[in-house]
């Protein structure tokens, strides 16, 4: 799609970014995925995949900075990772209580200088403080292991999307962005992360400077485009929602609650652009192979010539890899939450959760947002490496072999149309 072009005969440089979704505690399912290839895959190609870029945004972007954090060693990094999630209890990440209770008219009609959630995330806070190293994302980016990061968050005051982006030493912003988008460069910190994964109406708005700022995937869930924009030439992207293949107008005849109404709500903001989003690349992948086809080898290089005369930036085939749930995750919390597995946490917030309307379809989506709970994203975990497992030629295919990747190659520089560096907040 939009990125930077290889010159005619040089061999392109692989560049794998791995982009990680939002969905709240449905993020286990991605730990899954990274568990299976950073770990067992692994062993069986001898070597991890080198990963260049990630990507994240809501507990996506918490999951990107844990794993950039350890990409000196990924292996032993995603296995902390998994243990982390597996120990989750309800209290270490979210509370309600009286306060939260009696802040409810607050949350329905406005009001306070911050702006409140259904859920106290000071749990939530304490726990990314403490468990991601932040200061060692700067040393794996300086030392070569990753080239870039970014989390993608709302601006609350102007609805745009802002990705904070931090690159390594040799590397620069992208000076595009796509529409309503601002690219900022910062060291990222706990504040980005927890700002990306403010999901509306259950968690806070949290300030970053002067600005209030939500969940990022209320308009870029599947950070896709500032991948694209630092050059990927592969992108896998793991999503959180089952790919839908035929229509079920099941109807138990029970009327849908506020809770189903709310969790099917944000499955449309949070879980439904992968497909979208993937079906351009597809169709650009295409029209590159058409025209080659069609008009000779030289038909990339000449429609980028024209690009590039508009300003516009060129054109690339880019290869991609797509793992989604084979199971759908909402159903798995409905019989996670009417089995009564709920470890720990206070009485009044296993309440709620118990009270979460499962629907008419035996579903919980909102509850599977707020499902931290080790017992549940165990279960998230295993679905995700068994999901990777069974894709596992496509993840071989995709990541290539060991011997490939050692192989040298042109710098970037050489290789790619790199643009010069730009100032913090370049906005299009």
């Amino acid at each position: 799609m939009t990125g930077t072009g290889a010159r005619t005969g040089a061999k392109p440089r692989r560049k794998v970014a791995v982009i990680l979704s939002g969905g709240g505690a449905r993020g286990a399912y991605e730990v899954g995925v990274l568990s299976y290839v950073l770990d067992a895959f692994a062993r069986l190609r001898g070597a991890p995949p080198r990963i260049d870029i990630l990507c994240g945004t809501s507990v996506g972007a918490v999951n990107a900075c844990y794993l950039a954090a350890h990409l000196d060693d990924p292996t032993l990094g995603v296995r902390r990772l998994v243990n982390l999630w597996t120990q989750l209890k309800l209290e270490t990440v979210l509370g309600f209580g009286v306060r939260q209770a009696i802040s409810m008219p607050k949350l329905l009609f406005g009001g306070g200088s911050e702006g409140v959630g259904l859920f106290d995330v000071s749990p939530m806070q304490r726990l990314v403080e403490r468990e991601i190293p932040w200061r060692a994302i700067a040393r794996t980016l300086r030392h070569g292991y990753l080239s870039a990061v970014s989390v993608s968050a709302t601006e609350i005051g102007t609805g745009r999307t802002v990705i904070f982006m931090q690159t390594g030493p040799d590397g620069a912003l992208p000076t595009t962005a796509p529409p309503r988008t601002i690219i900022r460069g910062a060291l990222i910190g706990p504040q980005h992360a927890l700002a990306s994964a403010a999901i509306p109406i259950l968690f806070p708005p949290v300030r970053i400077g002067r600005d209030l700022f939500m969940d990022g995937g209320v308009r870029q869930n599947t950070p896709i485009a500032p991948a694209l924009r630092l050059g990927a030439t592969h992108v896998l992207a793991i999503g959180l929602s089952r790919e839908v293949r035929s229509i079920d107008a099941g109807d138990s005849g029970k009327p849908p609650g506020m809770a189903l109404v709310l969790g099917k709500v944000l499955n449309a903001f949070l879980l439904d652009h992968i497909q979208t989003d993937f079906e351009v690349l597809t169709r650009v992948n295409h029209m590159i192979e058409d025209g080659e086809q069609a008009f000779g080898p030289d038909f990339l290089q000449s429609i980028n010539g024209a690009a590039a005369l508009r300003g516009a930036l060129p054109y690339r085939r880019v290869e991609t890899l797509v793992v989604r749930p084979s199971a759908d995750l909402g159903r798995l919390a409905a019989e996670h939450v009417r089995a009564g597995k709920l470890q720990g946490g206070p009485a009044m917030m296993r309440r709620l959760l118990s009270l979460v309307d499962v629907g008419a379809e035996n579903d919980a989506d909102l509850a599977s947002y707020l499902l931290f709970d080790g017992s549940f994203t165990r279960k998230l975990i295993e679905l995700g490496r068994a999901d990777a497992e069974a894709r596992r030629h496509d993840v071989a295919d995709f990541f290539g072999s060991a011997a490939e990747e050692a192989e040298p190659r042109l710098s970037d520089s050489a290789e790619w149309s790199i643009p010069p560096p730009v100032g913090p907040g370049r906005s299009v």
